[in-house]
């Protein structure tokens, strides 16, 4: 439903003819012709299809997709400081998972600004970023400081200023504590999207049916009007 809508939005936006033309091939109101009726149709069971398939892949393929996640961060570990949005996306998901780095806080050894090489000249050397430290609920400013020096403490420390837990152990966490919802979730876009895929072969066989009614109706008034011909 989203790739319908958008691409017709941004088909008139744009003034693009073949956006427009895929908008209108999956027409699913009551009123659209059999065949944009029955191209919405096919177009709705290749994505519930495309769903289903990725969702099997995920679980069979979890390790890979561990290992890719895993790979994905520690990437965005090193370009931390390049780029803004990057770095308040990291941000975001180090607070919201409370985890530090890929699988701990020593992943952020990679970021030329937080490693603990001699050449490294940078006040952050040994440190985290703030969105790795553990939260006051006193503190009403963040202390963007509070990662100094962090990795530089025995574990036992850090565990009190920062979060030691990876992000990629801290999702699987969440993933299995919510798989009801999340499963929920998916049954429900399912459901959403097998909901229009049923009414357009409802309003398949209603329209079939009225033009049956019509043809036989119409056939009805011709063989009247060649009878009342005869009897003339």
């Amino acid at each position: 439903m989203f790739i319908l809508g958008f691409a017709g939005c941004i088909g008139a936006l744009r003034e693009n003819t073949f956006l427009l033309k895929f908008e209108n091939s999956l027409d699913h109101r009551p009123s659209a012709p059999p065949c944009f009726l029955s191209n919405f149709s096919v177009f709705l069971g290749i994505i519930f299809f495309l769903e289903l398939t990725a969702g099997v892949l995920a679980f069979v393929f979890k390790d890979w997709i561990k290992d890719q996640l895993y790979f994905f961060i520690n990437n965005n570990i090193r370009a931390y400081r390049d780029d803004i949005d990057l770095q308040n996306l990291i941000d975001f998901t180090q607070e919201y998972w409370q985890c530090c780095g890929a699988f701990g806080a020593d992943d952020w050894n990679l970021n030329i600004y937080f490693n603990c090489t001699d050449s490294n000249a940078s006040r952050e050397r040994c440190g985290v970023p703030f969105s790795c430290c553990t939260k006051d609920p006193a503190e009403d400013v963040i202390n963007t400081q509070c990662g100094y020096d962090a990795r530089q403490k025995p574990e036992v420390d850090q565990q009190i200023v920062i979060y030691t837990k990876g992000c990629v152990p801290q999702f699987e966490k969440w993933l299995q504590d919510n798989l009801t919802i999340v499963a929920g979730i998916f049954i429900g876009i399912a459901l959403l999207q097998a909901h229009p895929k049923i009414h357009v072969e409802m309003q398949r066989t209603q329209n079939s049916k009225t033009n049956l009614k019509k043809s036989k109706v119409g056939e009805l008034t011709l063989s009247d009007y060649r009878l009342t011909t005869k009897l003339q």
